[in-house]
């Protein structure tokens, strides 16, 4: 170790970290001047990295779990080489700066994830975890190690207290996940003040009882972090935690230590002594000392090394292994390649639950795209995600179907963290009504673009007897509201396979499947080019004699309903089949005015509440919906509590029944 280097990078770093935050007026000085020597001596010595080459496949991963420090990578980002100038940091959170108040992913060259929400970035961790001894296992040989590198994180004491790391470090410390090395950054200090306030447990014995390996050092000693950064590598079956007591705001002779420098500019007069404290010009803001940038130039010289020697190794294995090179560009291809699936065929008359269809569809799916893994928090049976390639585990890492026991908040994190990697493309699944435990993953993945797959099954108050615990009925307005986020709800089994199709091309954000439990009829289409016209988000699924009277929207297992209600009427009904109604509502408007005449009486019905369905009614008497909790008792018997039935949709079509 060059320890000087290492003093000078982390004096660089506590300089620039602090002066971000006071020319912003904004921001949290408190854990970049607290870790300095920490991020030196990752991103000086420790990181396998190449500024020049950010997306390299077998990078070493660092993910800042407490994003609220976000000026210390910004910090690392520049001193190391990546493609953030000294002009960006001085723009910290303004707008239009590289430097955002929490790191964002594909926005900041050498971000690996969108963090803040506390333990967000652990969660995701676990995940790049997961994906490195995946793809380890797959096209690693004997003789050449393609895939072979670490997953490091950054917690702090409120990362510790989130239940979601605790449900992210559980599963970690089963599957043992040896190359996942996590920073504890104790300073024993939060917003409110002293941690002894709400925080007292052993952090330590937590983790050693979640089958991790746990060292404990002194953040502001480099030598010991390399020593126990050594020792972690050596375990192989277990992750590491290294919990650094350290002083939060280190070096700002007033307010260190306090909860005072946790989330506030330092101040004029406080960085004034600050300066003097370190032995930095006192006159001079963002001073980087001259030490530090010859630290960080040796590295980019051996961190290019590093690079063309992995390239040179890829191109002999390339050579040496003809077979897993095609895979491996299978892998990698742009675009996953689905014409070699043999899809799931079915015909008019056809009944069974969508979770079920879809079920059939993931086997067809996976067996010929090699790349898709995924699972479920303990449901499997009910959501009908298990595949035929094993389970991922300690022993079989090649294992493509993933047990996140139940963990719902985890299992979202964790399945980002596995798109984050690159090259897998992932799903999760549970039931409906579990989506509020996963919303904040859910939207994380939406404002990262991430393409991960949600799976919810048991999606209405057809749960039945579960009752109102289990009935979901807010829960798919509340994800259509999500920006960037597709909602799914097929119809019957070819809208099932249809909608994994939509899901799996989706490249530029998550899907979420909306299945049901109970069954669902296939039924004959009017629109011959619906598998078409349906990634537009709505199609005629059934057509009328004539100029339609009234148009039925509907959809999930209310096409059904709607489609028996067209016929018991005596009016001319028009049943459009509404999979997306957000993908629907940003079509051209001549589009949407094919499938719902202007001026023509529209009606919808969907089994949940109904906000966000009175731009596409008529009026909010044109709405059969469901805007109470449910209640529990038989499915059919709920459901005609509730009143959806044939003859309360053809009361509000305005007709009545044909005898």
């Amino acid at each position: 170790m060059n320890l000087e280097g290492v003093k000078a990078a982390a004096l660089s770093i506590r300089s620039l970290s602090m002066d971000q935050v006071q020319a912003a007026n904004s921001g949290h000085p408190g854990l970049p001047m607290g870790c300095a020597e920490l991020g030196a001596l990752l991103y000086g010595d420790v990181l396998k990295h190449n500024p020049k080459e950010p997306k390299w496949i077998n990078r070493d991963r660092f993910v800042l779990s407490a994003g609220h420090g976000s000026a210390f990578i910004y910090s690392l980002l520049h001193l190391s080489g990546y493609n953030l100038s000294l002009d960006e940091l001085k723009r910290f959170r303004q707008m239009g700066s590289l430097t955002p108040g929490h790191p964002e992913l594909n926005h900041t060259e050498g971000v690996e994830t969108t963090t803040g929400p506390l333990g967000a970035g652990f969660s995701n961790a676990v995940g790049m975890a997961i994906a490195e001894t995946f793809l380890a296992d797959k096209f690693n040989t004997e003789d050449t190690k393609i895939i072979d590198h670490f997953t490091y994180a950054l917690s702090g004491d409120g990362c510790m207290m989130e239940g979601l790391t605790s449900e992210a470090a559980s599963l970690a410390g089963h599957l043992g996940l040896g190359k996942l090395i996590v920073f504890y950054d104790s300073n024993r200090i939060t917003i409110e003040g002293s941690t002894e306030l709400a925080f007292t447990e052993d952090v330590k014995k937590r983790f050693q009882a979640y089958n991790w390996q746990t060292f404990e050092g002194d953040m502001h000693n480099p030598e010991d972090i390399e020593n126990l950064i050594i020792r972690a590598k050596e375990e192989t079956a277990k992750p590491t935690l290294i919990i650094l007591n350290s002083i939060i705001g280190k070096g700002s002779p007033n307010k260190e230590g306090t909860a005072g420098i946790h989330g506030a500019p330092l101040g004029g007069d406080e960085i004034t002594l600050t300066r003097k404290n370190l032995g930095i010009p006192v006159d001079e803001s963002f001073y980087i000392h001259p030490d530090a940038v010859r630290f960080f130039n040796e590295k980019k010289d051996n961190s290019v090394n590093d690079y063309t020697k992995w390239t040179e190794m890829f191109g002999s294995w390339s050579k040496n292994n003809p077979e897993l090179k095609k895979e491996w560009d299978l892998f990698f291809a742009d675009k996953i390649d689905l014409s070699k699936v043999k899809w799931p065929q079915f015909k008019t008359g056809d009944c069974e639950a969508s979770r079920k269809s879809s079920g059939t569809v993931i086997k067809a799916l996976t067996s010929s795209v090699p790349n898709i893994i995924g699972g479920s928090a303990d449901l499997a049976p009910s959501n009908n995600t298990a595949m035929d390639f094993g389970d991922y585990s300690l022993s079989n890492r090649g294992g493509r179907t993933l047990h996140f026991g139940v963990r719902e908040h985890a299992m979202g994190g964790i399945a980002n963290g596995i798109t984050l990697h690159g090259v897998l493309r992932t799903f999760c699944a549970t039931f409906m009504v579990f989506a509020d435990y996963m919303r904040p993953t859910i939207r994380l993945a939406a404002l990262m673009n991430l393409p991960t797959i949600f799976i919810f099954t048991h999606d209405s108050i057809f749960v039945g007897e579960d009752g109102p615990t289990h009935q979901p009925v807010e829960h798919l307005a509340s994800m259509r509201i999500i920006p960037g986020l597709t909602v799914l709800r097929p119809g019957d089994a070819e809208e099932t396979v249809e909608s994994w199709k939509m899901a799996v091309e989706n490249k530029t954000g998550p899907t979420v499947l909306a299945l049901t439990r109970q069954n669902l009829s296939v039924f004959d289409k009017s629109d011959s080019d619906w598998k078409s016209t349906i990634r537009k988000g709505a199609y005629i699924a059934s057509e009328c004699s004539g100029e339609p009277e009234v148009v039925v929207v509907a959809t999930g297992s209310e096409v059904n309903l709607a489609l028996d209600a067209a016929k018991a009427t005596s009016k001319n009904v028009r049943v459009v089949s509404m999979i997306s109604r957000e993908t629907f509502q940003k079509q051209e408007s001549s589009f949407r005015s094919s499938l719902i005449p202007p001026g023509v009486k529209t009606v919808v019905v969907e089994a949940g509440v109904r906000s966000g369905w009175e731009g596409i009614a008529t009026s909010s008497d044109d709405i059969l919906s469901i805007d109470t909790f449910g209640i529990s008792a038989p499915a059919a018997e709920v459901k005609k509590y509730f009143g959806l039935t044939v003859e309360n949709l053809v009361k509000i079509i305005g007709s009545y029944i044909i005898p």
